[in-house]
């Protein structure tokens, strides 16, 4: 999914910028010191997923994982996803650095939108959660196959054709992503249900006060 240089405008691309920063300015101001390790290991799982890509026109087909980075970190997908990206731009020259942008909302902002979407969902019981979490890890992609979609159109017109297909390829991507989606959700809540987002045992390491004594 990601957009190589030299296809986008000038306006699409300082857009992307705009809003990448925005999304990570925010990330970083609602990420929690003891949530760092966590999001460290989502940023390394989201860079060697989408290692492995199939190039198709200006965009690529590849695993991403956004969804499970969303519904375990809201808004810290932003830095994390973009930690990841810059790392791929520099060693593999995936993507780039003038798109780094734009990739980076169209990785990041599907995940957001999963945090809020399926969040609360992924903490029921498991007939509810395991279903709520392939539909996550699907929309993850679909809609950022829309966003490519839309970064392409919005750049030129005569990319509709392109933008069509960019979606259509990934239609496969949605399902697998469903399933590693559900995968994850069903090992967390067994595990570690704490880092699902909606969980109510709060675990207080605080000391009870002693009974006066008489």
């Amino acid at each position: 999914m990601h957009i190589s240089e030299g296809v986008l405008s000038g306006p699409v691309l300082i857009s992307g910028i705009v809003l990448a920063a925005a999304g990570t300015a925010i990330g970083l101001k609602k990420l929690d010191y003891d949530h760092i390790p966590r999001a460290a290991i989502l940023s390394a799982s989201f860079f060697v997923a989408s290692l492995i890509h199939i190039p198709i026109g200006p965009s690529s087909v590849h695993l991403i994982l956004n969804g499970i980075v969303g519904i375990t970190l809201g808004w810290g997908a932003f830095p994390v996803i973009l930690v990841a990206l810059t790392l791929q731009a520099i060693f593999f020259q995936f993507g780039g650095i003038t798109t780094l942008g734009v990739n980076t909302m169209i990785m990041a902002l599907p995940a957001v939108l999963c945090y809020y979407l399926f969040g609360r969902m992924v903490s029921k019981k498991a007939s509810i959660a395991i279903p709520a979490a392939f539909v996550c890890g699907a929309f993850s992609i679909f809609f950022g196959a829309i966003m490519v979609g839309l970064a392409l159109i919005f750049t030129e017109e005569n990319f509709l054709k392109v933008s069509y297909l960019v979606v259509m390829v990934h239609l496969p991507i949605m399902i697998i992503e469903g399933i590693i989606t559900a995968f994850c959700v069903a090992f967390l809540k067994k595990v570690q249900p704490d880092m699902l987002p909606g969980s109510s045992e709060q675990i207080s390491f605080a000391p009870q006060k002693e009974a006066a004594g008489d």
